[in-house]
């Protein structure tokens, strides 16, 4: 399938520069590769893997802040976590995945592309909640915002971002969640744009900023963290 991979358009390397232009044309392949071979993508998507999925998750790195600490939430083939750490080596990410499978996969592409800013951890969200603290949480076609919202927000210190990766229906998920996200105590949601010039269409995500925590979600646990198969993956 690797032989499938278009030529990376010229903007690619306005946004994937230094170490992480190599980084990305290893990714690629891995996706278009074992990625196809193990399920994690599409083979339709192997032309496409470029535009729709590098870039696209790349320019999310416009809205994450400098030197967080980043939880990528349902991680599945490292979309956008994996190319975050790549165009953000100032970030640490942990890629939160429950299958095995796919964790495997993404330990063999953090060791294959050599990222120190990386941690795999399989779980699902819920298992982490007040075990685990992080600044920002991505996700992208995880699930829709109101249910995302109740695996994302324990995970998230106040005043962190969750930024939800959406397409068309970003405004009416937003509209729907308007609830959960009152019952939930945000102090902000918001759509956001970006990629502009980069990427047509831009991208839209779904900022919202975690408030205070509401009394009872959050529970501590004597259990420790579970990487999978044992153990963390070049973490810092």
């Amino acid at each position: 399938m690797s032989d499938q991979i278009p030529d990376p358009p010229e903007v690619a390397r306005e946004v994937f520069t230094g170490e992480a232009w190599s980084r990305a044309e290893a990714f690629a392949e891995l996706l278009a590769g074992p990625g196809v071979v193990r399920g994690l993508l599409g083979p339709r998507e192997v032309p496409r893997v470029w535009d729709r999925h590098l870039l696209n998750c790349a320019v999310v790195a416009e809205a994450v802040p400098r030197d967080v600490r980043l939880v990528d939430i349902g991680s599945g083939a490292g979309l956008p976590g994996l190319v975050l750490a790549i165009v953000r080596p100032d970030i640490t990410v942990t890629l939160l995945e429950p299958l095995l499978r796919r964790t495997v996969f993404l330990e063999e592409c953090v060791e294959s592309l050599k990222l120190g800013n990386v941690e795999v951890l399989r779980g699902r969200a819920e298992e982490f909640a007040g075990r685990r603290e992080f600044d920002v949480a991505s996700a992208r076609a995880v699930a829709p915002l109101d249910r995302l919202l109740k695996w994302a927000l324990p995970l998230l210190r106040e005043g962190g971002e969750l930024l939800a990766m959406k397409g068309e229906r970003a405004a009416e998920e937003l509209a729907d969640a308007e609830g959960q996200l009152r019952s939930s105590g945000v102090r902000t949601a918001e759509l956001v744009s970006v990629g502009h010039g980069k990427v047509e269409p831009p991208a839209t995500l779904i900022r919202v900023v975690a408030g205070r925590v509401p009394e009872g979600p959050r529970k501590t646990s004597r259990r420790k963290d579970r990487p999978s198969r044992g153990r963390q993956t070049r973490g810092q």
